[in-house]
């Protein structure tokens, strides 16, 4: 039996849609462990930060699980795949008419931020000085009312942003979803595995 952790909401969706007839037999919100359609699968549904360590420690073969996810709360696992699932950015944001990236080359600034070590660790590279401060609900409401000068925050379409009068000035890292798997599983059942990965897999656009 291999067990997978599919992540709740948006993702688990793209995620089922992907495994087709190998998938869970029927999703319903308030279910926690699913068959799956060939009988020799079951899903776990897990709150997204759950996911690597449900793989890591064993109770899940192989699951799927956001960049942001396993660079924030890293995980003993292996990332054999990397998908197009999910996929969106992680970029600084601010308010409009001010050059932020040079403002935190010179004197650095208060970044809002849910994803505090991605953050931290892009705006390095770059050079840019900031303090970081981690929150856990809407990071653009920091900058309306001056809690901070900006936000590093995952963007999609931008329309968030947008409605709270925020533009993008840079893209700090490109996010989707990868394929974890637990090490033992993945040298001991490798075969059995293999219809996850491969299908998961073809929602890499590099392949």
């Amino acid at each position: 039996m291999i067990t997978f952790g599919l992540p709740k909401g948006r993702l688990a969706d793209q995620v089922v849609a992907a495994l087709a007839e190998i998938g869970p037999v029927q999703v319903d919100g308030r279910e926690l462990v699913v068959p799956g359609r060939d009988g020799g699968v079951r899903f776990l549904l897990l709150k997204p930060p759950d996911v690597p360590a449900y793989v890591a420690r064993g109770v899940a073969d192989l699951g799927v699980a956001g960049l942001d996810v396993l660079r924030e709360h890293p995980a003993d696992v292996l990332e054999p795949v990397t998908t197009t699932l999910g996929r969106c950015r992680l970029s600084l944001c601010g308010r409009p008419g001010s050059d932020l990236v040079a403002r935190m080359r010179e004197d650095g600034l208060r970044v809002a931020t849910k994803y505090p070590r991605m953050a931290g660790e892009a705006l390095s590279r770059r050079g840019l000085v900031a303090e970081l401060i981690p929150l856990h609900g809407s990071v653009e409401l920091a900058v309306v009312v001056g809690l901070a000068d900006a936000v590093v925050d995952l963007v999609e379409t931008g329309a968030t942003l947008r409605a709270h009068g925020l533009v993008e000035y840079a893209t700090l890292a490109e996010v989707s979803a990868r394929v974890v798997v637990n090490r033992a599983s993945y040298a001991l059942q490798r075969e059995a595995l293999a219809p996850f990965l491969e299908r998961l897999g073809r929602c890499d656009e590099g392949r």
